[in-house]
């Protein structure tokens, strides 16, 4: 059974998750495409959601992103469809029960409005078993999302050689990007649409070369 913190840790990335969408809406087209491919349990996707990917919302980044999860990751897909997940069958539960929040909330802005994203994920008490009968009805209903996340991971190009794997505009994050805010200065530059870029693309700070730049924070993957 995975421990409370850990527990505790995966619901609020559920949370967060409620907070981005997979869907296209109106003008997404010009948008950045920004692409997660992850699974629920490796402590690495779960530390880059909370710490890391929730700053798109936190500087108005989302307003030029379209960003796009794919709770997949390591996962093994047999040539009769059984999906084995790298840590374990819990893993398999979470990822189809993420997928479901994923298609359910398609609409990032209403769900931003109505959750505070940040809400610290240890007041959140939840037992990952209380969900288990959600879970099982989820599974069924949800299964051919998992397959076509696994079509979409299983057909990267290059292939994913870890999780968490990030792709911006189809191609994945080279070694210049090494930190948060190099990430959100390569969205700003990829952005060639109509919208007024947000005002973090101005700053500074952000666009400057500085060797002071900070480490990338996740230094957990899951290979």
């Amino acid at each position: 059974m995975a421990s409370d913190s850990l527990t505790k840790l995966v619901l609020f990335a559920c949370v967060l998750l409620l907070t981005f969408s997979e869907n296209l809406v109106a003008g997404d087209s010009d948008k950045v495409k920004l692409n997660l491919y992850y699974e629920s349990l490796c402590p690495g996707c779960q530390e880059f959601i909370v710490d890391d990917l929730s700053k798109i919302f936190d500087y108005d980044l989302y307003t030029i992103t379209h960003l796009k999860l794919v709770p997949f990751g390591n996962a093994k897909l047999s040539d009769n469809l059984t999906i084995t997940c790298q840590h374990g069958e819990e893993e398999c539960k979470l990822n189809a029960l993420e997928a479901c929040a994923i298609r359910t909330w398609p609409d990032p802005i209403f769900i931003q409005g109505q959750l505070n994203v940040r809400i610290s994920f240890w007041q959140i008490t939840l037992d990952v078993r209380k969900l288990s009968m959600i879970v099982k009805m989820v599974i069924f209903r949800e299964r051919y999302l998992i397959l076509r996340y696994a079509t979409q991971t299983i057909s990267l190009k290059p292939p994913h050689e870890y999780v968490p794997w990030v792709t911006l505009n189809g191609k994945p994050l080279d070694d210049n990007v090494q930190s948060m805010d190099d990430l959100m200065a390569q969205i700003c530059k990829a952005y060639k649409g109509k919208t007024a870029l947000p005002k973090v693309c101005n700053s500074s700070a952000l666009m400057s070369k500085s060797p002071k730049r900070k480490v990338w924070k996740l230094q957990v993957l899951c290979r």
